[in-house]
């Protein structure tokens, strides 16, 4: 039997007590608590181990190993970045130069191909969107990925996946490795576990890296359409712990997306985006129907997977509503950013949970205030939803926004970064909420909890949403083994 004591450590902002730990449980909570194993916290906050809701974390890992672009704030710029980067840092012979994180909602000038090969030349070079919803290309690029004499250079949605899909050009084990060192980073931030939807076979990319050591973070590994038939004669459900994994792996969702997103401006709208009046997607794009949608969420819903929809406009969340409701089954949206006053109620009384990611918020105030003019009070509506009833988890969509659960509290506290007033403070919600959402709904530390567990160097409750941002962590632990501590 393994046993750890946690002395004096703060629950709530109350007075030190102790936490006795047995098997991975929190057995006791008291005074005067002993074990082999003790810990002193000297006062520290424990909160429960925090999750990141939707992460893609391969492409979080090789993003970090990507140019970064985001700081460009036009086509121009992001072109001259590539272009000092090429002299630096050039791509392996054959490969493209690949960017990420470029944001052209605002540009004053339009990505284009040319731009790219004014700057580039002949070298193929790829950029992915901060939003990982579109791809600018250069000539030699589109050549390479099978989409010459494209008229702009710009990819979207599915033809944009396609080509990120094929810059995974490193083994497979340097790209677990580089996961790996993303998980260890992850756990210093109180990270505990997340979903991961990256678009692969998750379940079993996820078996072999815990084979092969990992250990840092549970996951909850998403199923695509691509794999669902293998997933469902696996009798694979929703929830369900992996054999051999020591836990760490479970079935997620299955992850359907039927619109886009905000910034590549192809998030499924009920107004027209400015500008684009007329363009045949000027309301976004609507990427799988409602007949094709419905039956889909019965068969996974039957299966015992629990269908999660990528929705981001308005139009898109009226629509997957809709869907679940003739479905008749429960299930996740996944980002409910833009959320019509009619069906907000809606996710409570069909049973779907919102799955936010509050510092997209951030990124996307200025963008969103431009292409949802007159509508942004109901943009990331987080108050809303709870005051509706609605079930909120939380996360980041990495690379999208960073894997750090802190990060995201302190947006969906504060509503505000860099030093801006807040924005649509009405939106926001409490620590406490924040929290909760961001640990499967557990609010607070109890007995007979798993020990998964954050120490925290302040008290979160008590925490102005800058010093949220930058929560100083001590320890994470995974039924009571530290995967992160300072404390020793």
């Amino acid at each position: 039997m393994t046993t750890l004591a946690l002395r004096n450590g703060r629950i709530d902002g109350g007075e030190p007590i102790d936490l006795l730990i047995e098997n991975g449980t929190i057995q006791q909570i008291g005074v005067g608590l002993t074990a082999p194993r003790s810990i002193d916290l000297e006062g520290r906050h424990v909160v429960p181990g925090l999750w990141d809701d939707h992460v893609h974390l391969s492409q979080h890992a090789l993003a970090h190993r990507r140019v970064d672009v985001s700081a460009a704030g036009s086509a121009a710029e992001a072109a001259a970045i590539m272009a000092a980067a090429a002299v630096v840092r050039p791509a392996a012979p054959g490969l493209p130069l690949v960017g990420f994180g470029f944001r052209d909602g605002l540009w004053p000038d339009p990505p284009t191909a040319a731009v790219l090969d004014a700057a580039m030349g002949a070298l193929p070079a790829v950029l992915i969107s901060g939003d990982l919803h579109c791809c600018w290309l250069n000539t030699a690029a589109l050549d390479r990925y099978g989409f010459a004499l494209h008229p702009t250079g710009v990819l979207r949605e599915n033809d944009a996946f396609r080509v990120t899909d094929s810059l995974h050009d490193v083994p497979d084990s340097v790209l677990d490795g580089w996961a790996a060192e993303a998980a260890v980073t992850a756990a210093t931030r109180g990270v505990v576990g997340v979903v991961d939807f990256e678009m692969t076979d998750n379940l079993t990319v996820w078996s072999r890296r815990i084979a092969a050591g990992f250990d840092s973070l549970r996951v909850a590994a998403g199923i695509y359409t691509e794999h669902l038939d293998a997933a469902i004669a696996a009798g694979h459900r929703t929830g369900a712990v992996i054999a051999d994994t020591g836990g760490l792996l479970a079935v997620g969702p299955f992850k359907i997306l039927i619109d886009g997103s905000l910034n590549t401006r192809t998030a499924y709208c009920v107004d027209e985006y400015p500008g684009l009046e007329g363009h045949p997607h000027s309301h976004g794009m609507l990427t799988v129907s409602p007949d094709v949608l419905v039956p889909m969420l019965r068969r996974v819903s039957a299966a015992g997977i629990l269908p999660a929809v990528h929705a981001i406009g308005d139009d898109a969340n009226r629509i997957a509503l809709d869907c679940f409701e003739a479905a008749g089954c429960r299930g996740r949206i996944e980002h409910a950013q833009l959320v019509r006053d009619t069906d907000l109620p809606r996710f409570a009384a069909l049973g779907v949970t919102a799955s936010l990611q509050p510092e997209q918020a951030m990124d996307d105030r200025d963008v969103a205030d431009r292409y949802w003019a007159g509508r942004t009070a109901r943009a990331f509506p987080l108050r809303s939803l709870i005051d509706a009833g609605a079930t909120l988890v939380l996360g980041s969509d990495a690379p999208v926004a960073p894997l750090d659960p802190w990060i995201t509290i302190a947006a969906a506290v504060g509503r505000a970064r860099d030093g801006l007033t807040a924005w649509h403070p009405e939106q926001a919600i409490s620590t406490a909420e924040a929290i909760a959402a961001s640990a499967h709904g557990r609010r607070r530390v109890a007995r007979g909890d798993v020990a998964d567990l954050c120490v925290v160097e302040i008290d979160p409750l008590s925490a102005i949403p800058a010093a949220l941002r930058t929560m100083p962590v001590s320890a994470t632990l995974i039924a009571g083994r530290f995967t992160h501590s300072v404390l020793e």
